[in-house]
């Protein structure tokens, strides 16, 4: 009898964690929309946590390329500098002395990554034009690009364009 009553109180004890950790998978997949599509850190002033309805919030600009299906086709979303300037991350008149060797990495959620110098994208230097794109030819990113993708028009190849883009980090690559 005492052995019956021990078997009920685990029971309702595995009932109720798992009844908790049901619970708690729900609160984060609600969580999840409102969680950061993009985080920008390192060398800048302040660390971003930007959704995706904060990223098509800001100053838009398409470009056009061939992406790897060798077809042009039309990206849309917000500049990589704009998204640095925000983050406050050294621009023209600061690109000097150490900070010429800050780089930007741009993360994947798949842990794929790509490197750009700071200077290449500042318009004082080279005026590197990226994007981080949300559409491509007027609809969203597909899950196997998106929901962000970097974009690098002018790169023959397409090596740097990061898709499943999550993460951005300002790093001196001299140390």
């Amino acid at each position: 009898m005492r052995m019956l009553s021990l078997r009920r109180k685990s029971f309702a004890g595995i009932a109720a964690l798992t009844l908790m950790a049901a619970a708690a998978a729900a609160q984060n997949a609600g969580n999840a929309n409102s969680a950061a599509a993009l985080v920008v850190k390192g060398s800048v002033k302040q660390e971003l946590r930007l959704t995706l309805a904060e990223l098509k919030a800001m100053p838009r600009t398409k470009v056009t390329a061939k992406g790897h299906d060798g077809s042009t086709h039309e990206y849309e979303g917000v500049t990589l500098v704009s998204l640095l300037a925000k983050a406050g991350a050294p621009q023209t008149g600061d690109l000097r002395g150490k900070n010429m060797t800050l780089c930007v990495v741009a993360e994947a959620s798949d842990g794929y990554r790509a490197a750009f110098s700071l200077a290449e994208l500042d318009a004082d230097f080279a005026g590197e034009s990226v994007v981080v794109a949300d559409t491509v030819d007027g609809k969203d990113l597909g899950t196997e690009q998106g929901p962000l993708r970097l974009v690098v028009p002018s790169d023959k190849r397409q090596g740097r364009w990061v898709r499943l883009l999550k993460v951005l980090t300002v790093a001196n690559a001299g140390t």
